[in-house]
């Protein structure tokens, strides 16, 4: 069948891939005409995902209403800040009975919304039973090689969630489904927070012992604000979670982590965002979720301390110093399977 997929960066390019691979015919929608052309002409998308072929199966787009036109399904992959204005010129395009699903891994900054909310609210249309939201660890470069890789689609609905895992799953993309929303957006957006504070501890040299306290504790953050949020705590120790936690802290694809890495060099973050070349959505993410966290009043000192490193010029040194001269703490762990009340509050790092 003919599929729409919103956005040609190596995230929506490598999914692509995945549903030709499938024998769906792909509209791939590009903003600029340039890569429009390269994709249907010379078969590449050189900027995003080098040294790979297209499929003859997936055609560029740079129309957005003729991508979508007759489409019954649709993928969003572009950048989190740019989900409102793409949905909202998507509204009173979407065939009615569309299913849609969201590859993307960020929280809105100025409404702190999780981006199933803010697709909802800019597609009134929409059915909340017709939206689902891929995520798990599944670096854009490496499903692009057709290397193994799960992920996991949570729906409102089971058949929201089921129609995208029979049209995308075979043999080297294993897709899982969910009825965690919320916890499944929300694990894979935070990781990349830690993601940005294991670059730092790396490049700073503190070993593994740093990194593997700043993922545990990470992980427990990210739990703690989700739990708070309505997300079910044992979603995190699941793809979405953990599985996601673990690619984005360690991967060489990871760009969170080289991000981290170039702060620890000493780089301005604006040198850092230039030089990546690509979005980097950590950073936005973190300013969301001190946000959030400090509405929810649930303690996050591992993304207060990313907070100051990138926008409060903190050294990150010293930023790490701080977090190990804490007051001394219960870790609480216990509490993520009993779920008490007040369970998001404690565990301090």
């Amino acid at each position: 069948m003919d599929i729409a997929v919103l956005g040609a960066g190596s995230w929506g390019t490598a999914l692509s891939f995945v549903l030709a691979d499938n024998g769906h015919r792909v509209h791939l929608w590009a903003r600029r005409k340039e890569l429009a052309a390269e994709i249907n002409g010379r078969r590449t998308n050189e900027r995003y995902l080098p040294g790979c072929t297209v499929p003859e199966s997936v055609q560029a787009y740079t129309d957005l209403g003729e991508a979508v036109h007759g489409v019954r399904h649709v993928v969003l992959a572009v950048p989190s800040q740019t989900v409102g204005e793409v949905a909202t010129q998507l509204n009173g395009q979407l065939e009615p009975d569309a299913y849609v699903l969201h590859a993307v891994k960020g929280i809105d900054v100025k409404t702190g919304r999780r981006m199933s909310e803010v697709i909802l609210d800019a597609c009134p249309g929409l059915e909340h039973r017709r939206l689902a939201v891929l995520s798990g660890p599944s670096h854009a470069e490496e499903v692009a090689r057709r290397l193994p890789t799960t992920v996991v689609v949570a729906g409102f609905s089971p058949q929201g969630a089921e129609v995208w895992q029979r049209l995308l799953m075979n043999l080297r993309f294993r897709v899982y489904t969910h009825s965690d929303v919320v916890g499944v957006e929300l694990g894979g957006s935070l990781k990349n927070i830690i993601a940005i504070g294991v670059g730092l501890s790396d490049g700073l040299g503190f070993g593994d012992n740093a990194k593997a306290a700043l993922m545990t504790r990470g992980l427990h953050e990210i739990a703690r604000l989700g739990f708070r949020l309505g997300a079910v705590p044992l979603t995190f120790a699941g793809l979405a979670g953990v599985g996601d936690l673990i690619v984005t802290c360690t991967s060489r694809h990871s760009r969170n982590r080289r991000a981290g890495l170039m702060l620890a060099e000493g780089r301005s973050l604006d040198e850092v965002l230039q030089g990546m070349g690509m979005v980097v959505e950590g950073v936005y993410t973190t300013r969301a979720a001190v946000e959030l966290s400090e509405k929810a009043g649930v303690e996050m000192p591992i993304a207060k301390a990313t907070f100051a490193v990138l926008f409060e010029k903190e050294n990150p040194r010293r930023a790490v110093e701080e977090l190990m001269g804490r007051t001394p703490k219960q870790e609480w762990v216990a509490d993520l399977w009993q779920g008490p009340s007040d369970w998001s509050r404690g565990g301090d790092f």
